[in-house]
């Protein structure tokens, strides 16, 4: 696949609720995930396709989502796109709902994404 073609699905799939079906089709198998900050009990480096969806599954099972927007993707040269999330969420442990900006920037090689990073603001 091509850079604007793997853009262009993974902000579809986040859109249609299909993060899980896109990993396994658009990450590499030694894909990196790297968070701004470690969340609650978790690294902030998922090394690792199996890593970065049990990262998806705690999340899942840590936070109700109310709303997820993802505005892109935004291309940069031949290898690289970014997409902008904003997220309103209640952590289930504590009850604490959060307005989150997040930009995601996405590392693309040989048809699959090998890296992402999260850069964000909390709310």
């Amino acid at each position: 696949m091509e850079l604007k073609d793997i853009a262009e699905a993974l902000v579809e799939g986040c859109r249609t609720h299909r993060e899980e079906e896109n990993l396994g089709r658009l990450y590499a198998d030694d894909a990196v995930s790297v968070e701004a900050g470690a969340p609650p009990g978790q690294d902030r480096v998922s090394a690792g396709l199996d890593a970065i969806r049990g990262k998806h599954a705690w999340w899942n099972e840590n936070f109700e989502v109310h709303e997820m927007t993802a505005d892109g993707p935004y291309l940069h040269g031949d290898d690289r796109f970014a997409v902008i999330f904003d997220a309103d969420s209640t952590m289930k442990q504590t009850g604490q709902r959060t307005r989150m900006r997040e930009v995601g920037i996405y590392h693309v090689a040989d048809g699959k994404i090998v890296r992402e990073e999260f850069f964000y603001t909390g709310g």
